[in-house]
């Protein structure tokens, strides 16, 4: 017995299709043979698994389940909730593995798989060896058993264990994604006012689009905070692994700035730490950490390569652009927003000021959001590579962890390649308009020069 995958849903960091297209309950049965044989043969016995709130769901978890099974592997079914949860239980639990069936913020038509292996992020050649396995047909065969536990009362236990926060007026957004119910038991434990919006898990989306970095589906958000004169809020992604924040005034905090308010917490109680933020970061942020006595470090993007890099680091704080944030210091170290948002309150009451004092303290810079366009696949990354060609030998100061990120006398520039997708990702942050518009001019110089042009920007 063997499977193919369609060729687009084996991804850097997770695997990822359309229900009923690229991906079915057939791909969820290999995927769960595979995983569960290599867990197998790493001398594991259990796998947790989780799922999303899409109408999906529950059809590729029963059909994973089976697959995990009869390759000998037992599973331990933690139900619907937030990815973050799903983590919990592999960090938790007697399990050497876990997959999360989760869609993220992608339209509602879409679903995947997030990976955890013995205590490891699962990602690039990992999941290329999930398809290398099914086409072979190399798996194990047995029997293993199936149990379902009731886990979220325990994981959100753990959320507010040793908090520390004080009493402010919150609204919380969970935009009809899996950390509904987790939010509205959260909530329910803490000090202060809590208004929440949209904690019915439903896969339809019916009143935004699950992702908290698009800034359009901040504004019920914002009219909740604006209306009942909250002091801030808080918006989840799909799955509850990445986070969205507004302050008192409706303005955004970026995943950047969100960092910047954590580092100056975190690094009073650990001076000198590393803090890890992705290549799209603002200097600013950078600048900060330096500023407070810690380490700045950028690295790679994408929620796989920031975990491994925190690993190896010893890095007690790491987040991304995209609003994944990472604590190792009091906590597991993945990507769970609820204790995200748990840490936005500790952060503000141990630095004294509101969330909306910290946000307007914050150095004004003039950067573009994500600019991302499409390009052929098989030229992405060669793209990339003419570009850091041409300015290397102009003499240009040049950053190379993740694409190229080029720093100029009006700020800085960046173009990298999207490990997931058939795009270019640009941004650029400036002192001002005047400069901003020159930078962005540079990048489509060298687009030019490539043969591009830099056309609309697409989603996720």
């Amino acid at each position: 017995m063997t499977h193919d995958f369609h060729p687009t849903v084996l991804r850097e960091y997770d695997i990822r299709g359309i229900v009923g297209d690229t991906l079915s309950d057939a791909d969820a049965y290999a995927i769960g043979r595979s995983f569960a044989t290599m867990i197998g043969r790493a001398g594991g016995k259990c796998v947790a698994v989780g799922y999303d709130g899409r109408l999906s769901s529950p059809m590729l978890a029963e059909a994973l389940i089976r697959g995990i099974n009869e390759a000998g592997i037992d599973a331990l079914n933690v139900g619907l909730g937030p990815t973050p949860m799903l983590y919990y239980a592999a960090s938790t639990e007697q399990v050497d593995g876990g997959i999360q069936i989760t869609g993220s913020h992608n339209p509602p038509d879409y679903n995947g798989f997030k990976m955890v292996f013995q205590g490891r992020p699962f990602f690039g050649a990992d999941i290329l060896a999930i398809g290398e396995m099914a086409a072979a047909g190399d798996w194990d065969a047995g029997d293993g058993a199936a149990e379902s536990i009731d886990i979220i009362d325990a994981y959100v236990d753990r959320l507010v264990e040793g908090f520390a926060g004080g009493a402010f007026r919150i609204g919380w957004d969970a935009g009809n994604g899996a950390a509904g119910t987790v939010i509205e038991k959260l909530t329910a434990r803490l000090p202060g006012e809590h208004h929440l919006l949209f904690t019915d898990i439903d896969g339809h989306f019916p009143n935004h689009h699950p992702d908290p970095t698009d800034e359009k589906n901040l504004a019920d958000l914002r009219k909740l905070v604006a209306e009942k004169s909250l002091d801030f809020g808080v918006a989840f992604d799909g799955d509850g692994d990445r986070i969205g924040a507004i302050d008192g005034e409706g303005r955004v905090i970026w995943g950047d700035q969100l960092l910047q308010i954590y580092a100056a917490a975190v690094l009073k109680d650990a001076p000198g730490a590393t803090v890890i933020a992705d290549v799209k970061a603002s200097q600013a942020l950078f600048d900060r950490v330096a500023e407070l006595g810690g380490k700045p470090l950028m690295w790679k993007t994408g929620h796989s390569l920031i975990k491994a890099k925190m690993k190896e680091s010893g890095s007690p704080l790491a987040g991304e652009m995209s609003g994944h944030i990472f604590f190792a210091d009091r906590y597991y170290g993945y990507d769970d927003a609820p204790y995200a948002a748990l840490r936005l309150i500790e952060a503000a009451t141990k630095l004294g000021q509101s969330v909306t004092e910290l946000r307007g303290g914050m150095a004004p810079m003039v950067n573009t959001p994500e600019l991302r366009f499409q390009v052929d696949e098989s030229r992405k990354f060669a793209i990339v590579d003419e570009v850091l060609e041409r300015i290397a030998a102009a003499g240009a100061e040049v950053d190379r962890t993740d694409g190229a990120r080029v720093l100029t006398d009006d700020g800085w520039w960046l173009l990298r390649a999207s490990n997931t997708q058939d795009v270019l990702v640009a941004r650029a942050e400036a002192k001002d308009e005047a400069a901003l518009a020159r930078l962005l001019a540079a990048i489509d110089e060298q687009l030019a020069l490539s043969g591009i042009v830099r056309g609309e920007s697409v989603g996720h």
